[in-house]
């Protein structure tokens, strides 16, 4: 039986083998762009844990989350509240996003934005710029070794920051060969989209310190940004318990809490 993942994954593969564009084409048209607004440098700033905001419209799993949303409006009340990035989906099919939500939302702040959506090609990565990401996402579960190489690699030419997200410790392990040093830990089950709300604790000592480490996923409040900042965290990735909250600026402002000891001096 094919589960969420195999389906998303599918279809974004799918696409790709579709895509006549010549990756050689596109890596120049990166080289007429600006410079990014530095996803990973601005997440290592400051000494509390940083927030990265997500701009999320629907989930496979959940369905719509907010009946009407405000891009722009939504990212500035982020920003408002000390959001350090934003993330936001770019997948139409399975999150109801698109690369206009990502545009949107970062012509109405000053924030990098990373792109949220399943890279399974080099050209992917390549779209990422263009369109104006700060950051692409790659999760090492969808991609081989050598995918993933090529990828950092090619992130790292076109000047486009990379968030590696991983799930356990060989996927850990993976990253880290590849010379990956901005690591997210996915406390959402691709395979069944459930959350484990303790996944990114257990696993916060296995990254090690030189890298930048983000938690993403089932962060419901204070408390889980607290046992995060403990357990070494610099960030915090945030998306349907800020989408769906009341008061968003309170909701996000709680969020913010002190980076370990140990964190904050390493920086």
């Amino acid at each position: 039986m094919a589960t969420y993942l195999d389906s998303i994954v599918a279809w974004h593969k799918h696409r790709a083998t579709t895509d006549g564009r010549p990756l050689s084409r596109l890596v120049s048209a990166t080289d007429r762009l600006l410079p990014s607004r530095g996803f990973a440098s601005r997440l290592r700033q400051g000494s509390d844990v940083a927030v990265i905001a997500e701009v999320k419209r629907r989930s496979p799993s959940k369905g719509l989350l907010v009946p009407t949303l405000d891009v722009a409006d939504l990212a500035r009340r982020y920003e408002t509240a000390g959001a350090r990035c934003l993330s936001v989906l770019t997948d139409s099919e399975h999150f109801g996003g698109s690369i206009n939500d990502l545009q949107t939302a970062r012509a109405a702040t000053e924030l990098p934005v990373l792109r949220k959506d399943f890279t399974v090609d080099l050209r992917d990565v390549c779209d990422a710029r263009l369109m104006g990401a700060d950051c692409v996402l790659l999760i090492a579960a969808v991609l081989s070794m050598t995918e993933l190489r090529d990828m950092l690699t090619l992130a790292r030419d076109i000047g486009v920051d990379a968030l590696v997200e991983v799930h356990d410790e060989s996927e850990v392990d993976r990253a880290l060969q590849c010379d990956a040093t901005l690591i997210g830990v996915n406390q959402r089950d691709l395979v069944t989209f459930d959350v484990d709300h303790e996944r990114a604790v257990r696993m916060g000592g296995v990254i090690p310190a030189a890298c930048t480490r983000v938690a993403e996923s089932g962060i419901r409040g204070r408390v889980d940004a607290e046992s995060l900042a403990a357990a070494g965290y610099d960030a915090v990735l945030v998306g349907e318990h800020l989408v769906r909250a009341h008061d968003t600026v309170a909701a996000l402002s709680d969020l913010i809490v002190p980076k370990s000891e140990s964190r904050a001096s390493s920086f």
